[in-house]
């Protein structure tokens, strides 16, 4: 007993033509409704930011021309900032700003206080992967800015 099973041509491309749209409103329902697809801006306040760009870079080259500028180290047990030795620590104040572009929800910012030229962060915020890195700092009236993209 064999069973023959026979589809004309114009029903076949019937049958796909419907595949085809069910595949594609998967992925927009997907994207639309399933959180871990959840997308999102890098800045909520995209074009407020824009506008203060200038003084970003402002800020940015202020800091590039110091005689050594901020780095950045990855130990053991966390991340040290290493600030500028021709500055008296107690002096440096500021926010750093760690941004995840993945997942804004762990974006976090640390306040500046400072007894010695080493800030040392703990790994308990920071998970592996890509950071956006902003410190924005102050000393004597003077406002410097560095950015960098670390893999943590």
């Amino acid at each position: 007993m064999q069973v023959k099973f026979k589809i004309s041509w114009p029903t076949g491309i019937i049958i796909a033509i419907v595949a085809f749209v069910i595949f594609i409103l998967s992925f927009v329902y997907k994207a639309t409704f399933v959180p871990a697809y959840d997308h999102h801006l890098v800045s909520d306040d995209y074009y407020k930011d824009e506008l203060n760009y200038q003084q970003e870079i402002d800020k940015q080259n202020r800091g590039a021309e110091l005689k050594e500028n901020i780095t950045i180290k990855k130990e053991g047990s966390g991340l040290t900032i290493y600030f500028p030795s021709e500055f008296e620590p107690t002096q440096i104040s500021g926010t750093i700003y760690f941004q995840r572009p993945s997942n804004d929800k762990i974006d976090f910012n640390q306040p500046i206080e400072l007894t010695t030229n080493k800030y040392f962060l703990t790994n308990i915020n920071l998970i592996e992967g890509r950071w956006n890195v902003k410190i924005e700092w102050t000393v004597n009236n003077e406002t410097y800015l560095f950015k960098e993209k670390i893999m943590y």
